[in-house]
């Protein structure tokens, strides 16, 4: 998608896709701030991306394009711009490191040949003047070449030792760039890229090991409703909240991840279809169970009710026939009244 965008606004289109952008958040009553250009140049320019998809879901259901709505799309879906970036001062820095390391290392070598070359100067002086005067300064020479010798290596082993320590540090923090690329930043879940490898990797995993794996997709009943009536600061605090019970239900191996919007994700590797539904009853009664309050007012929202699918993989299915079905069972659990769990395998085909 940053590709295409890039090579897009370096085409001649680009004046044109720039008044696109601007009439486009006019008509849809959006600021023109920069955050927000960037993510309808991104709209309109690649309209099959994913951040499109869920752009044109949001305009789609009326909900206002707030700050909120902005940063979470940025968030979720372009992180690896920023990655990109974090990647290349790294790489800077790492190359600096390394040019200061041949270097020191450079120099050791020319202190080795050089030594080298005295010793071999020594041997034929010693044997060219074997009396005692000449023997000190022989010696005395050789000293001098050892000190000298001695100097370099430690150098070479003190830059050594500073660029190791410098590359750890480099390590350490491209992980921590790695791990937020890969993390919602609102609930601090798994976001949708780092779902979509999980589910992957695992479901490839299941069907070589012939492991049982479930996954469930969940959503906020009547989501739109806690935005319209309280704002988008309190929606916020109520995906943050449905999520803390996630990440508290579904942990390691589980993955729990915001899959976007209201809407959640687990994975359950390795269980059974039976254990799967167990925990997501446990976690759709907990979530139910509190009467959450709005932190501004202290205003009394009432109880939170997920509607959830879920399918157990069949031998030989993708991630995506996966998805498909679990997406059924979810749509099968808001047309029976919501705040239930359907199990894919035993509920109707949800209608088109």
């Amino acid at each position: 998608m940053a590709s295409q965008v890039e090579t897009t606004v370096r085409s001649p289109e680009a004046y044109s896709l720039a008044h696109r952008v601007v009439d486009a958040m006019q008509e849809a009553a959006v600021w023109p701030t920069p955050l927000n250009f960037e993510l309808w140049l991104h709209y309109l320019s690649a309209p099959d991306s994913p951040l499109s998809q869920e752009m044109a879901r949001l305009l789609a259901s009326g909900a206002p394009f707030t700050e909120s709505t902005a940063e979470m799309l940025a968030a979720e879906f372009l992180p690896r711009s920023r990655l990109s970036e974090e990647i290349r001062d790294a790489g800077a820095v790492l190359n600096r490191e390394l040019a200061a390391v041949a270097s020191a290392i450079d120099k050791a070598r020319e202190s080795q040949a050089n030594y080298g070359d005295t010793l071999a100067e020594a041997a034929d002086r010693m044997a060219a003047a074997p009396d005692s005067a000449s023997l000190g300064v022989i010696v005395s020479s050789l000293s001098d070449a050892t000190r000298r010798i001695r100097r370099h290596t430690s150098a070479l082993e003190r830059r050594l030792e500073s660029s190791n320590r410098e590359v750890v540090k480099l390590r350490d923090h491209l992980e921590q760039v790695r791990r937020d690329a890969m993390t919602d930043a609102l609930t601090n879940l798994a976001n949708r890229k780092a779902f979509d490898e999980q589910l992957l990797r695992m479901c490839d995993q299941a069907e070589t090991e012939g492991s049982p794996i479930g996954l469930a997709l969940i959503d906020i009943d009547h989501f739109k409703r806690f935005n319209d009536t309280w704002g988008h600061q309190t929606g916020d605090q109520v995906l943050r909240y449905v999520a803390s019970v996630l990440a508290r239900i579904a942990r390691t191996p589980r993955v729990a991840a915001r899959y976007g919007g209201e809407e959640f994700a687990v994975i359950f590797p390795g269980e059974t279809s039976g254990a799967v539904e167990a925990a997501l009853n446990a976690i759709r009664e907990e979530i139910g169970s509190r009467a959450l309050r709005r932190r501004s007012t202290n205003d009394d929202l009432g109880a939170v009710t997920i509607s959830v699918g879920f399918a157990q993989r069949r031998p030989g299915e993708t991630a995506i026939q996966v998805l498909e079905r679990a997406d059924e069972a979810l749509y099968a659990s808001k047309r029976g009244g919501r705040n239930q769990v359907t199990n894919a395998d035993t509920a109707a085909p949800a209608a088109a």
